[in-house]
């Protein structure tokens, strides 16, 4: 499927505009911030979608398996692995029963926690996610839409909204951003 034909305006200016006009010019700025973030969300997911798709994995999936290559012995408690990538643990379960059922990962028991299991990645697993990131590397990672220069800029923005928010705390240790 083509990409869609670019619009003759840009419709987060417009909404910025009749933010304006509606008596709502104080928080116009915020709306645009918010709904560009979004829509910038929405153009990357796309852009990695379209790479991981013929592999079968969604990006939730690839992460996990990324996670877990990443790891000293390739497996890790799914708690821990719900934490790392910030999401619900009901996000991992559904990731992890997804990829057992694609030979990617399996469920152990944890060795020294009755109560734990662990998710370990298969060889498939780890190839399919190293053939995945060299493929975003070059298709998306390397071209991320928006000039070198800049990147480091958006990066630090990005991390103060995600610092602001709670997302992360490094206390008095400086961060690269």
């Amino acid at each position: 499927m083509p990409p869609p034909s670019p619009l003759p305006l840009d419709p987060i200016e417009e909404a910025h505009r009749q933010w304006t006009k509606h008596g709502w010019g104080d928080v116009a700025d915020g709306m645009a911030a918010v709904t560009s973030v979004m829509r910038a969300q929405q153009i990357m997911m796309a852009r990695v979608e379209e790479v991981l798709k013929p592999s079968g994995l969604t990006f939730a999936r690839y992460e996990l398996l990324t996670l877990l290559t990443f790891t000293r012995t390739g497996a890790l408690p799914m708690a821990k692995a719900s934490a790392r990538l910030q999401v619900h643990p009901t996000s991992v379960t559904n990731a992890v029963d997804r990829l057992e059922s694609a030979n990617l990962v399996r469920r152990m028991p944890h060795p020294s926690d009755r109560r734990a299991t662990l998710i370990e990645i298969t060889d498939a697993g780890r190839k399919l996610a190293v053939e995945s990131t060299e493929r975003l590397n070059a298709q998306v990672f390397s071209q991320p839409g928006v000039s070198g220069d800049k990147l480091e800029q958006l990066v630090a923005i990005l991390a103060e909204l995600r610092r602001e928010a709670g997302d992360f705390d490094t206390g008095d240790a400086p961060t690269k951003w």
